[in-house]
């Protein structure tokens, strides 16, 4: 286990900027607005010859407890007292400021190991204003820059001491084989869906403890969030994302950033859960969104949460799946899951269905057997004849998986009609139960590539 290290302070000092540094990669939403971050973000941190967990908290705040500012910092408190060392940022350009000192009372009374960081010290004005740190009591603050990486060796030196020897040794990181995603990994499972269906809901009830941030206000989530957890041996990386609105209707620059980071985390996941509120199934947006899991070559699974509130169960059910048909009819024997997640009831019947989907998302065929049914669909069905010359489907293989996807090799490939690709890839769900992901069947020309391919280099 690497050690944990959580970044805390008051809001806008720079505390995602620091993150985003410290893992190297831009995971954290930046923006000039205070209090972008609400949930706690983890991540692999690397500082020179050192290793740790680095932990994103939404800051610090003086708020009612039940209020939205309130439950912030107690996901923020949360992260403190899981953490081995706390970075206290506060802002050199602004100096201090009353906050600055009260959070610096509290958190010198839980006798945790403590680094004072004078953020935003790119001039010498700055470097100034944070020698007023002093004045907190939590020793000589560290001046550095995040935004410009400014101040990282000094980092380095005093975090070290504090963090042992810094996580397991590199070597053995070196000299371990390298696999690829494909052989090994754990599922990763997005949460997607319009503002305010349940979402963090549903993740804190998969995971048994509230971890994310959840209230009755719409939009609360704005980063996607990762959690690594673990089901029945299947390790999954859960993704919590902030609500997907039509495009026309975002008009704060904020919201556009953070469906960028949904639609980025859409791009790496391997199973899309599309959570739909059952009370108004299936709307436009819902539908839109769906068809983005699918261009992306996704499993989807479609969840409909606040079951309980519905009042014809039946017929509901039987809207969702008739405008799914109507609307996807690509995608063949999509799941559906009705539940709840505020009282669990279904919750339980959710993650089953994904790795099921899951599967198949990443199955394999041999080349031998995919032939074969090639030979019977033909028998069933031979392909047209355009201008009198019978179009020949010579061969067919799978290309990869995830999704599964096939190269089908023809003459007069062009002339083959969408509705017989479509007859072989309802064939191809059946023979081979691929229910549920997308399949792609890619047409190519030329001569069997079993014969010849070194020839043809395929």
């Amino acid at each position: 286990m690497l050690p944990r290290v959580a970044i805390i302070g008051r809001p806008n000092v720079g505390k995602s900027t620091l993150f985003n540094r410290l893992t190297g990669r831009r995971s954290a939403l930046v923006h000039d607005k205070p209090g972008v971050t609400r949930d706690r973000r983890e991540g692999e941190a690397r500082l020179y010859d050192l290793d740790f967990q680095v932990v994103d908290t939404a800051g610090l705040d003086e708020a009612p407890p039940d209020s939205l500012a309130g439950r912030m910092t107690s996901q923020s408190e949360a992260a403190v007292a899981a953490a081995d060392v706390v970075l206290f940022l506060v802002d050199a350009r602004s100096g201090l400021l009353p906050d600055d000192a009260r959070f610096a009372d509290w958190l010198r009374r839980l006798d945790k190991p403590l680094l004072l960081i004078a953020n935003k010290c790119e001039g010498r004005e700055a470097e100034a204003m944070s020698a007023e740190a002093h004045r907190l009591g939590l020793g000589e603050p560290i001046a550095l820059s995040a935004e410009h990486g400014l101040g990282l060796g000094d980092l380095h030196e005093a975090l070290k001491p504090l963090l042992g020897d810094g996580g397991p040794e590199r070597e053995n990181f070196d000299e371990a084989p390298v696999e690829s995603d494909e052989e090994r990994g754990p599922l990763q499972m997005v949460v997607i869906g319009r503002p305010n269906v349940g979402k963090s809901t549903l993740v804190n009830r998969l995971i048994g403890d509230e971890r994310l941030l959840t209230g009755p206000e719409a939009g609360i989530t704005r980063d996607s969030i990762a959690l690594d957890w673990d089901y029945k041996g299947q390790p999954v990386r859960l993704i919590d994302t902030a609500g997907l609105r039509r495009r026309a209707k975002i008009k704060d620059g904020l919201e556009r950033l953070a469906g960028a980071d949904t639609r980025r985390a859409l791009r790496y996941a391997h199973v899309a859960v599309l959570l739909l509120d059952a009370t108004q199934p299936l709307e436009r947006q819902d539908l839109s969104i769906a068809e983005s899991v699918v261009e992306e070559g996704r499993g989807l699974v479609l969840a409909a949460n606040k079951w309980d509130l519905v009042e014809d169960p039946q017929r509901t059910l039987q809207d969702i799946r008739r405008r799914v048909e109507q609307s996807l009819p690509r995608v063949k024997g999509l799941p559906l899951v009705t539940l709840s997640a505020k009282s669990g009831r279904g919750v339980d019947r959710l993650l089953p269905a994904v790795v099921r989907l899951y599967q198949a998302w990443n199955r394999r065929i041999p080349t031998a057997e995919l032939n074969r049914f090639l030979a019977e669909a033909l028998a069933r069905h031979p392909p047209p004849a355009p201008k009198g010359r019978r179009i020949r489907l010579k061969y067919m293989t799978q290309a990869k998986a995830r999704p599964p996807t096939f190269a089908l090799f023809a003459n007069q490939a062009d002339a083959l009609p969408d509705s017989y690709l479509h007859y072989l890839e309802n064939g191809l769900r059946e023979a081979f139960d691929l229910f549920g992901p997308p399949l792609r069947l890619r047409l190519r020309s030329g001569r069997n590539p079993y014969r010849d391919n070194d020839r043809h280099g395929r």
